[in-house]
This record gives C-alpha cells, sequence and structure tokens, in this order.
C-alpha cells in the first residue's frame, strides 16, 4: 500500500506551482511577445501590400478613365471637324490623335514608374522586415 505523506506532497505542489510560475516569466511570456510582434509586423506589412496595390489599381482605372475621355473627345472633335473642309479636318485630326498618343504614352510610364516604384519599395521592406525576424528567432544571422 502507498503511503502519502502530506508534508512531501505539499512541497511537490508548491515546487510545480513555483517552476510554472518561472516557466511563466522566464519562457513563455517572451516568446508569446515574439510572436505577437512578428504577427504585427506581419499584418502592417500586409496592410501596405493592400494599400499599395489598391493604389495602383486607382491609378490603373483612373488612367482607364481618362483614356475613355480623351477617346470620346477625339471623337467629338473628328465630328465637328468632318462638317469643315477636308483639308482642315485632316490636319487638325492628325495633332488632336498625335497629342492624344503623347499623353497616353506619357501617362503609362508614369504608371508604370510608379507601380515599379511601389514595388521595389515593397520588396526591400519585406527582406529587411524578414531578416530581422530570422535574426531573433534564431538568434544569429541567416546568409
Amino acid at each position: 500500500m502507498i503511503n502519502i505523506d502530506p508534508v512531501a506532497l505539499a512541497i511537490s505542489i508548491v515546487n510545480f506551482l513555483v517552476t510554472i510560475w518561472l516557466l511563466n516569466i522566464i519562457l513563455y511570456k517572451p516568446i508569446r511577445q515574439i510572436l505577437h510582434k512578428r504577427k504585427e509586423m506581419f499584418s502592417g506589412l500586409d496592410r501596405s501590400i493592400k494599400t499599395s496595390l489598391s493604389d495602383a489599381e486607382e491609378k490603373e482605372q483612373a488612367y482607364d478613365d481618362g483614356l475613355k475621355n480623351a477617346r470620346a473627345k477625339g471623337l467629338k472633335e473628328k465630328e465637328a471637324f468632318l462638317q469643315a473642309a477636308s483639308q482642315e479636318e485632316k490636319g487638325i485630326i492628325e495633332e488632336i490623335n498625335r497629342k492624344n498618343q503623347e499623353n497616353i504614352a506619357r501617362i503609362q510610364a508614369k504608371i508604370t514608374e510608379d507601380t515599379e516604384a511601389a514595388k521595389a519599395t515593397l520588396f526591400k521592406e519585406v527582406d529587411a522586415f524578414a531578416e530581422s525576424i530570422c535574426r531573433k528567432i534564431l538568434g544569429r544571422a541567416v546568409s
């Protein structure tokens, strides 16, 4: 038969509770804090990526709207010039089309440049954050 010593049992329970408390302070809390910070950092990166993507979509939509407006304007001007003499009409339409093409090319170049710059900035930040997280978790630099 097993005899249970109340003093030894009380000491064992107190020892167990103190061990759990110390482990919580020394080990579990710091790990949970690191995981929480990491989660916040990734959610911040996710928000910035979503913001950049929505900005790019808005710029693309503005470009499409501008293109539609430019085409609509060109068609209205074309109809107005059809009533004028044929030689004068041809010269004016050619000038308008050339300007519209230049504007479209300039707008496309600007949107492409802005998108690439935003992507480059985000990719630079992602690498730096990933490296920092790896250093913190592993405790050493990752090559």
